[in-house]
């Protein structure tokens, strides 16, 4: 399902190709980390279906509402790709993924905020002065923070011990019983 909802999202003659996390994630139930080598596709995908965790992350992520992108929103204009930005960006995926795991969420939200800043200096367009502004808001009272997608509008994902004012919480979607 998730691959034809892909191939729905990036017809034939696309120029920026969406990446596979939306997908998956409107499919899978749970929590996954989705692990890429080089194609739009993941290579692997370790998931957690844990009550306990579920509801440990549930309890600490809640998102505040950006707005819609602007008009000529284009992520990929001013890029810094590089091995050691790459390299940052994957070890804070993994501390958040192992933060998570262990239920530690001062590491969890250490580990959030440093994907955000990994994300940003390599796509410095994900990030305007509205978004700074908007983390200044929340600064005390979230661990962490991270845009949701590409950034340009949409969620600001913020990590917390207790629930955020005006913000709306997560809840993860769990597998089917029968």
């Amino acid at each position: 399902m998730a691959k034809l909802l892909f191939a729905y999202d990036n017809p034939p003659g696309t120029k920026e190709i969406s990446g596979s996390q939306d997908t998956l994630g409107i499919v899978m139930p749970g929590l996954n980390k989705l692990n890429y080598a080089g194609n739009y596709w993941p290579e692997s995908i370790e998931s957690v279906h844990d009550e306990a965790v579920l509801h440990w992350l549930e309890e600490r992520l809640s998102l505040v509402t950006l707005g819609p992108r602007t008009q000529g929103y284009d992520v990929l204009a001013d890029t810094h790709l590089t091995p050691a930005g790459a390299q940052a960006l994957a070890e804070a995926t993994e501390n958040c993924w192992q933060a998570i795991l262990n239920r530690d969420a001062a590491a969890f939200g250490a580990a959030f905020r440093r994907s955000f800043e990994a994300q940003v200096a390599m796509f410095p367009n994900m990030a305007d002065a509205g978004v700074f502004q908007m983390i200044e808001q929340y600064r005390d009272v979230a661990l962490g923070w991270k845009l949701s997608g590409a950034g340009g509008g949409g969620y600001l994902v913020l990590v917390s011990e207790r629930p955020v004012e005006r913000a709306i919480r997560v809840k993860a979607r769990r597998r089917a019983t029968a």
